[in-house]
């Protein structure tokens, strides 16, 4: 007579579910840069998630949609096509409602544009999941499979708190390369007036005001008239 395995009790799911979330999660540790961070994200979301066989990000910036570390050809094609076509689950992930989940992309009548495109590249399911902060709507999570029917309530419900964290990871990056970028640029404004200052003979005042003058004649970003100031100078220098 074969032994029969017990049934798993709710508990010890949970406490399944608790465990693996905790050992992804620390692989989402914020890294000095977004890209980074976004490569960690979707690596993590292919093994933790059931049924996902490719994942992407895309993300939201100043109201417009980019594709982030797409895990193949296939989702970085279809990341770019959603965002031409504004339709598609991980757009409407994004501006709809948090989660969009098909199970027959092909046959989906809401994305009439998309579906066929995507069911022509071998993508049968699909489930789109917002990247969200009390703060900020971030984007949003793409998880594709060549299975009919690939995500049931589990994967939705384990991407959904996984997308909770990764949220708190891309924000945290984020600011990071931001913080980073205004030192830069901070640094290299420092650089130009000096360069202005010894030039010229001039006060620190002075040389700033030339290059907020020089900006607005050009119609250029303050830093990138600094940073072309700084790299003529060392050009000098080096001749």
């Amino acid at each position: 007579m074969t032994e029969q395995t017990a049934p798993r009790r709710p508990d010890e799911d949970s406490a399944a579910l608790a465990e693996l979330l905790g050992s992804v999660v620390r692989t989402l540790e914020p890294e000095p840069d977004v890209d980074s961070t976004l490569e960690n994200i979707v690596r993590a979301v292919v093994a933790a998630v059931p049924g996902t066989e490719h994942a992407g990000v895309t993300l939201l910036e100043s109201g417009r949609l980019r594709s982030v570390a797409p895990t193949g050809a296939v989702v970085a094609k279809l990341d770019r096509l959603q965002e031409e076509l504004s339709q598609g689950p991980c757009v409407d992930a994004v501006f709809d409602r948090p989660v969009y989940r098909t199970g027959d992309i092909g046959a989906d009548e809401r994305w009439p544009e998309f579906a066929g495109a995507a069911a022509g590249l071998g993508i049968a399911s699909m489930l789109g999941i917002r990247l969200f902060t009390k703060s900020a709507n971030l984007g949003a999570l793409n998880l594709y499979s060549t299975e009919f029917d690939a995500f049931d309530d589990e994967a939705e419900h384990i991407s959904t708190l996984f997308a909770a964290h990764a949220a708190v990871a891309l924000t945290g990056s984020q600011r990071q390369e931001q913080l980073r970028n205004a030192l830069q640029t901070r640094d290299t404004i420092s650089m130009a007036k000096g360069i202005l200052m010894e030039r010229h003979r001039i006060t620190d005042e002075q040389a700033f005001s030339l290059l907020v003058s020089a900006s607005q004649r050009s119609n250029r970003k303050l830093h990138d008239i600094a940073l072309w100031l700084v790299k003529e100078s060392n050009a000098r220098h080096d001749a």
